[in-house]
């Protein structure tokens, strides 16, 4: 009985462990799950688990160590940091559209870490804070892993403006930079707008200090520059075609968190031409202006605007770059501008002409070949890639003819023999399909027919008298010739008789003659 009792102790003690461990696991799950993710994936750490300090205007290289925890190599590793919407969550100069690096393969485990590095300069603007940056790993055939990170902020100094700085301006010249707190503030000092940097592929590109106000205010009251960005645009028809009219849609957002208005928008192509006679934009306004006004774009919101226009028909088929200029106010109706710039793929047709056909002979039997010829012209502003020509016709045997490549202004000949294959009616039509590719492999195809008479094969002989010219054919006098054969045959058959007749008379007399002559002699011996 003690025995099963301390059984049953030792089971419940046993149980009690199970579970207690199975809570803590539980716990720690739901209390760090990226903890648990991180341990099976990959983690990214900032060097020596330190936060950088960073000053105004200060540019400071900040290292993160990235780790495969996976067990397996993964491929297109890289890491970007969020920049975010608006100057609230990113303290640093945003110096370029995005800061997104990859580091390639990545092997797994501790000792194949690799570290990224990136160099960050501090605004002018940012006041002593701390700040949490997220930063996004990203590999081929992985889950997106976020972590953040904080970084702290230093304020730039100011300088009280007291009445020894103002008498002092050899050395000081009296201007203050700090948070902007309006014109109307009472004090001397002036407020120094952030450095945007530049923004290219469909995104605003704003000058240094281009958001200040003129007479030395904020350019909102708080700090902050509105942006509006290009976050696309479409063309209709889709591809635009030299020496064609199109629309252009441009898409905008107001990235900031305050309203924009009275906006002005102004487009201009790059200049093409070889002379001065011919020199104009690659693409001009179809009616109007290049200007385009907007009255405003709500805090976030988004807006398109619209112009027709038309492309030059001498264009080369290449992407034109177009400079979007645009102005506009803030509520404070402080002046900002900025400019993007957007690619416009031209597309130029085809063009080239197909020479007459040389047919030699006009006519074949079944199974011999006759020689068909011509000249393709290229005539567009476009080169023609592996250019290829098949004749195909019921009563002849497909062929088919590579030519190849023919740039803008040349010539390629086309060279075919086409077999006989089945007796026609006469001419038949013979169909040739000539296909090309442009510059994206895509395949354009276009005919044009010839006619061929196709006769039954005949033999040699037949072939040699067909041969014979008409006239020695019917010149020669058939039937005279068979007539004078027969006489001169019948001829020298009776000369021949007779004088075999004639050789047989003599030959008898003479057997007579000796016969007389030997009775003769034998009647005188007697």
């Amino acid at each position: 009985m003690q025995k099963r009792i301390q059984k049953e102790t030792g089971n419940n003690c046993l149980k009690r462990i199970i579970v207690a461990f199975l809570a803590v696991i539980m716990m720690t799950t739901m209390l760090h799950p990226q903890m648990v993710q991180a341990a099976t994936g990959i983690t990214i750490e900032s060097q020596g688990n330190k936060v950088p300090t960073y000053k105004a205007g200060e540019k400071k290289t900040w290292t993160f160590t990235v780790t495969n925890h996976s067990g397996n190599p993964m491929n297109n590793v890289t890491v970007t940091p969020d920049l975010g919407d608006d100057n609230d969550v990113w303290p640093f100069k945003t110096e370029m559209q995005s800061y997104q690096q990859n580091i390639g393969t990545l092997e797994s485990g501790e000792s194949k870490s690799k570290e990224v590095k990136f160099d960050f300069t501090q605004r002018e603007d940012v006041q002593t804070s701390r700040y949490t940056l997220k930063f996004k790993v990203t590999a081929d055939g992985q889950e997106e892993a976020e972590k953040q990170f904080y970084v702290n902020t230093t304020a730039k100094p100011v300088q009280k403006d007291t009445q020894d700085n103002k008498d002092n301006k050899d050395t000081d010249d009296g201007k203050d930079t700090g948070k902007g707190n309006g014109a109307g503030s009472g004090s001397d000092t002036s407020y120094q707008t952030p450095d945007a940097g530049g923004y290219s592929n469909g995104e605003a590109a704003y000058s240094g200090g281009s958001g200040g106000s003129t007479d030395g205010g904020a350019a909102s009251g708080n700090g902050s520059v509105p942006r509006v960005i290009v976050t696309g645009f479409t063309t209709d028809p889709a591809e635009v075609r030299a020496g064609s009219n199109f629309k252009l849609t441009i898409h905008l957002k107001n990235t900031s968190k305050m309203k924009v208005s009275n906006m002005l928008f102004d487009l201009s192509a790059p200049t093409e031409g070889s002379d001065e006679q011919t020199t104009s934009p690659a693409f001009l306004p179809s009616s109007g202006a290049s200007s385009i006004y907007l009255d405003s774009i709500a805090p976030n919101g988004t807006a398109d605007i619209s112009i027709e226009l038309n492309a030059k028909s001498d264009l080369l088929q290449k992407p034109y770059n177009m400079e979007l200029s645009m102005k506009y106010e803030d509520p404070n109706a402080t002046q900002v501008e900025g400019s993007s710039s957007i690619s416009i793929p031209v597309k130029q047709d085809a063009r080239f002409e197909i020479s007459d056909f040389e047919i030699s002979p006009q006519s074949v039997a079944v199974g011999e070949e006759a020689n068909v010829m011509c000249s393709l012209y290229n005539l567009g502003r476009i080169k023609l890639y592996n250019v290829k020509a098949t004749f195909e016709g019921k009563n002849i045997k497909k062929s088919e003819v590579f030519i190849g490549n023919i740039e803008s202004g040349a010539t390629g000949s086309i060279d075919a023999m086409l077999e006989g294959k089945k007796i026609s009616d006469g001419p038949a039509k013979v169909t040739m399909t000539l296909s090309y590719e442009d510059e994206s492999g895509n395949i354009s195809t276009t005919t044009k027919d010839l006619n061929l008479e196709v006769t039954e094969k005949v033999d040699d002989d037949e072939a040699a008298a067909s041969d014979m010219p008409e006239e020695t054919q019917k010149s020669f006098p058939v039937i005279p010739v068979v007539i004078a054969a027969v006489v001169i045959a019948v001829v020298a058959a009776v000369v021949i008789l007779k004088k075999r007749k004639k050789k047989q008379l003599a030959e008898i007399e003479e057997e007579e003659l000796l016969d007389e002559l030997e009775r003769s002699s034998e009647d005188e011996h007697q």
